[in-house]
Order: C-alpha cells, then structure tokens, then sequence
C-alpha cells in the first residue's frame, strides 16, 4: 500500500511538473505574440513617418491640373479612326479609338464610330476641365468631317483646324494599285 502511495504521489508529481511546463510554455508564446505585435506597430509608426502609407496614416489628395486649352489629334484611316486629346504641350489627357469601343471590321472606319469616339473621349476629358482645343487631322478616312462635327456638339471650342495628312514630294515609290 505503501508503494502504491509512492506511485500515486510520483504521477501527480509528474502531472504537476508537466503542467506547469506547459503554462510556461503559453506564457512564453504568449509573450512572443506580444513581442511581434510590438515590432509590427514600430514597423508601421517608422513607415508612416518616412511618408509610406500605413493603416491609419494620412493619403495624400490627388491633385488633378486643370486645362483650359488643349490639342485635338483625330487619325482617320481607311480601317479605324483615333482621337488623342493632350494639352498644349503635348502631354496626353484621354484617348479613343473605334476598336477600343467595340467596333469591329470595316464598321471602326464609318461616320458613326468617329461620333461615339469623340463622345467617350470628351467624357474622359470633363474631369480636366477643357474647353478651348486646336484640331488637327490626320489621315483620308471618312469619319473626318463627322468627328469634327461631333467635336462641335460637345460644347468644346474649337480656335484652329489644320490638316497635317503626309503628302509626298515624289519622294518614295508609291504602291502597287489595289486590285479588288
């Protein structure tokens, strides 16, 4: 009986001890936890003050410049018409071409397309401001004329068109005639 006692008190010795290892354990992983926590916050508090965006910290507004007057380029190909807005300097504002609104084939070179390209690249301009533009056209295709006009419905004024189609000098060999 004796020993058995013995037994008994060594087994709850031992639980004791494996239990108060594994509180020690928690405590240190519970203390490491902490420890992370805190070097995160500091990693965060350094990169919110070297100006870097953290959680919490300050965004910077986007500041968007306002255009008053700008520049127009419309190329009109046998196969698409484009439309370039930019700024004086030539810097580019909005963009549009038939292809990237959906026309496809030989509908990208028509009057039409011309009309709704003007529309979607005037509608990516409005947030500049821009009002006053120079035109200047490129290119022997049929939405000329139309992307011109569609440039006029859209409240924007227009103070120059200038056509600046390449034309050769006798310069390079032309190509060989089409045969259709």
């Amino acid at each position: 009986m004796a020993e058995e006692l013995k037994k008994t008190e060594i087994k709850k010795k031992k639980t004791e001890e494996k239990s108060e290892v594994v509180s020690v354990d928690k405590k240190e992983t519970e203390v490491g936890t902490e420890a992370k926590i805190e070097n995160a916050t500091e990693k965060i508090d350094m990169k919110s003050a070297k100006g870097g965006s953290a959680s919490g910290g300050k965004k910077k507004k986007k500041l968007r410049r306002q255009v008053l007057k700008g520049q127009a380029h419309i190329q009109c190909t046998y196969n698409n018409t484009l439309l370039t807005f930019s700024d004086m300097s030539g810097k580019v504002l909005a963009w549009a071409s038939a292809g990237s609104l959906g026309f496809k084939g030989a509908k990208k070179a028509t009057p039409y397309a011309a009309t709704q390209i003007v529309n979607a690249a005037s509608e990516k301009v409005e947030k500049y401001g821009l009002r006053e533009i120079e035109v200047y056209v490129k290119g022997v295709g049929s939405g000329r004329e139309a992307s011109i006009r569609a440039l006029m419905n859209n409240d924007f004024e227009i103070m120059l068109i200038k056509d600046i189609t390449p034309i050769p000098h006798n310069g390079c060999r032309p190509r060989k005639p089409r045969r259709v």
